[in-house]
């Protein structure tokens, strides 16, 4: 678990994005009980692109399957398209589907974290933590808007276990051997 002492949240604007109202409910629970004192609950994904296009937000936090439009196309509107103050915010996707093509739908359109239901105070908190002292880079290409995707080679942040065993951070190893120049690969050694 990470030090809960680094982090203030009270001063943090969240919105709170779900069809379900009891589960906005739980969030905004959740929220509280961590010292979040601003935030916005919107039912619906065309309900949260009016609020963001009026509205200066901090972080984001959208359930992933809703009926009439999902948040991943919230996430990818707001990396495209919201206004400039909310196109580069932390978002946490939170979905009952945890399939490998979810989280790869997640990832692919900009969301810095995912977190499965039921919702977890605990592992919600360590995300948003993560999300706060992640230093991946945004990046800006014809097909992506987002949070750099090569988390391999960072590993989850310092405190936070990672899901894979090959995740681990940059500075736990030292490179072996000598390094390769471009000499070297023209001439096939190295």
């Amino acid at each position: 678990m990470l030090d809960s002492d680094k982090l203030n949240l009270e001063r943090i604007n969240f919105l709170l994005v779900d069809d379900n109202p009891q589960a906005l409910i739980i969030a905004a629970s959740v929220l509280a009980g961590f010292g979040v004192r601003n935030y916005h609950k919107c039912g619906s994904v065309k309900e949260a692109r009016e609020y963001l296009s009026t509205n200066a937000i901090d972080f984001l936090l959208t359930d992933a399957h809703m009926p009439e439009e999902d948040g991943y196309s919230l996430v990818r509107w707001l990396r495209r398209s919201a206004p400039e103050a909310n196109r580069f915010i932390p978002v946490v996707v939170v979905t009952g589907h945890t399939r490998q093509s979810q989280v790869l739908e997640a990832r692919d359109c900009g969301v810095n974290a995912i977190v499965a239901k039921p919702l977890i105070p605990r592992i919600l908190l360590e995300r948003i933590f993560w999300v706060a002292n992640d230093q991946r880079k945004f990046i800006e290409c014809d097909n992506y808007i987002g949070p750099d995707r090569r988390l391999r080679n960072l590993g989850a942040p310092e405190g936070v276990q990672g899901r894979r065993a090959e995740d681990a951070r940059a500075s736990a190893a030292a490179a072996e051997g000598h390094d390769v120049d471009s000499g070297d690969l023209k001439r096939g050694t190295g």
